[in-house]
């Protein structure tokens, strides 16, 4: 045998690839406390499941439960049955989510900062005594109507409208692409009124709203995706959140969900590190492992590298937003920068996996699908690139 293909003993590694930077020695106690809690829930009981309900196309709502009692919903609300965690903690339950399935981390993003966050922050007492203990247990379901089939990127030429009828509101139009949509049992519906947009709420059940579920998709398979439908519904006055007026009212909660996706993304990167760590380390061509070989050690320490940029750039989001001092577009740069790299990541991660990258039984395939729809949701790349141009230059090219 040359010299060339000479296995060569392997040492043990001297450093994780999944936190290179060491990056959890500056989590506190509370944080990893709720980070390992949220761990053994989703390797206990998500991971076995999951590629299942990809499959089949399932959303696992059995896992509701037990992922209530560990306080995830509304995680960083205070008081209502809230647990009132740090937004660092929320961060790290986001990736912790990921890292089993981003239909897990979508669906707490959509009921915490989605649901939650505007009934907390917009909402009348009343609203949030009847809605955020329930939806804190998980007893009640949300989704966030916002996205229509015309013009997601654009919410300003929203063509679901409210008008006063009495006291009262009537609502018509419909939503698409809706988290939970076709199972949540209360709808945050934004439309417009004569005196600009706003926010209802609408349960499940009101005469003339309606839902089904959007099929035959190829990405985040295990969740609930659905239409909302709107044919006159009549609404009572409380049904309107009565601070939720403007677009800037509902740009502030994509920008609660998009902090999480920043931290979430992450997740499914480290999960597709570290099954193709794995996998280099087992494979055998040509005489040794795939790990031992100048190739693919080059394209593990690339990943490496961005997955440790990744890291850190969540990291600061979270010391900003624990300091009240984040703002949109320092999101959108998170938003943008991580699911880029988790995608590319989990691609490469994918080829590394030969033919069995394919596979279901691998993570490497389902996460990339899924990050095919993250990378898009809660704002396209184009939309945060411009968000972030705007913030530098003073200038709106939108």
């Amino acid at each position: 045998m040359s010299s060339s293909t000479t296995p060569v003993a392997a040492a043990a590694p001297s450093e994780s690839a999944l936190d290179y930077l060491r990056l959890d020695d500056e989590l506190g106690e509370e944080d990893r406390l709720v980070r390992d809690a949220v761990a053994r829930l989703v390797d206990e009981r998500v991971l076995p499941i999951i590629g299942e309900c990809f499959e089949s196309g399932r959303f696992a709502r059995e896992l509701l439960p037990g992922l209530a009692e560990l306080g995830v919903f509304g995680a960083t609300l205070q008081g209502y049955g809230c647990a009132g965690l740090s937004g660092i903690g929320y961060g790290l339950i986001c990736r912790e989510l990921e890292r089993g399935d981003s239909a897990l981390r979508s669906f707490v993003s959509v009921q915490s900062s989605l649901c939650m966050y505007p009934i907390h922050a917009f909402g009348s007492e009343q609203q949030k005594l009847q809605w955020l203990p329930r939806m804190a247990r998980a007893e009640v379901i949300g989704c966030f109507g916002l996205t229509e089939p015309q013009g997601g990127s654009d919410p300003a030429t929203m063509r679901t409208t409210a008008r006063r009828d009495g006291d009262g509101w009537v609502l018509s139009g419909s939503k698409m692409w809706i988290t939970n949509g076709d199972i949540a049992d209360l709808a945050v519906v934004w439309a417009q009124t004569p005196d600009g947009m706003r926010a209802f709420l609408i349960e499940r059940g009101t005469r003339g709203f309606s839902s089904e579920p959007i099929k035959h998709k190829f990405s985040l398979r295990a969740s609930n995706t659905g239409a909302l439908f709107f044919d006159d519904v009549r609404l009572p006055a409380e049904a309107a959140l009565p601070g939720a007026t403007g677009i800037k009212t509902a740009l502030s909660c994509l920008s609660q969900a998009r902090y999480g996706i920043c931290w979430g993304v992450i997740g499914a990167a480290q999960a597709c590190l570290a099954e193709a760590l794995a996998h280099a380390g087992e494979r055998v061509l040509f005489g040794r492992p795939l790990s031992h070989t100048q190739a693919v050690q080059l394209r593990l320490a690339e990943m490496v590298r961005k997955l440790s940029g990744a890291q850190l750039l969540a990291l600061q989001l979270g010391r900003l937003k624990e300091r009240q001092a984040l703002s949109a577009a320092q999101i959108s740069l998170g938003k943008w920068n991580n699911c880029r790299i988790a995608l590319e990541i989990a691609r490469d991660c994918r080829d590394l996996l030969g033919g069995a990258g394919i596979s279901v039984e691998h993570v490497a395939i389902r996460h990339m699908l899924n990050l095919e729809s993250v990378v898009t949701y809660e704002g396209t790349e184009t939309i945060h690139q411009l968000s972030i141009g705007r913030a530098v230059t003073g200038i709106s090219a939108f």
